[in-house]
């Protein structure tokens, strides 16, 4: 039998590492750039803009619609740095801690789990999971 109170503490330390990390990622600020860097954007970590560069040569009054696009990809750049940050972060603790044996707990080991078992039980395009038709109303 495994050590509970072990356990307990470790799932406990997990949590507040989650927490930290969290915690650290909403903090974090990332810049992404369009049109070779005229324009700038920086989002924190939980993806509020907190700052907008604009080099005066793009603005142009006539032309607002290459602007906004040049917001916009500045944005997304800054926002799929921040996604990349939080999935790196956040995919590490996810995993298991090394050494933990649930074993004893009748759980099977991680590499126990098949990574697609083919099963088309709940495959959707099976067609002899479609409803019945109801009768006509009336009826």
């Amino acid at each position: 039998m495994p050590d509970l109170q072990s356990l307990l503490q470790h799932a406990q330390q997990m949590q507040a590492d989650m927490a930290q990390a969290q915690a650290d990622m909403a903090a974090a600020e990332f810049t992404g750039h369009a049109g070779s860097g005229l324009v700038q954007a920086t989002v924190s970590g939980d993806g509020q803009l907190k700052a907008l560069v604009i080099d005066p040569s793009v603005v142009d009054p006539t032309d607002v619609e290459t602007l906004a696009d040049l917001v916009i990809a500045a944005v997304r750049d800054a926002t799929r740095a921040a996604t990349e940050s939080a999935e790196q972060t956040m995919g590490a603790m996810a995993g298991p801690p090394a050494g933990l044996d649930l074993s004893a707990f009748g759980l099977p080991t991680i590499d126990g789990f098949p990574a697609d078992d083919d099963d088309d039980e709940f495959d959707d395009d099976d067609e002899d999971d479609a409803p019945a038709a109801l009768p006509p109303s009336g009826a």
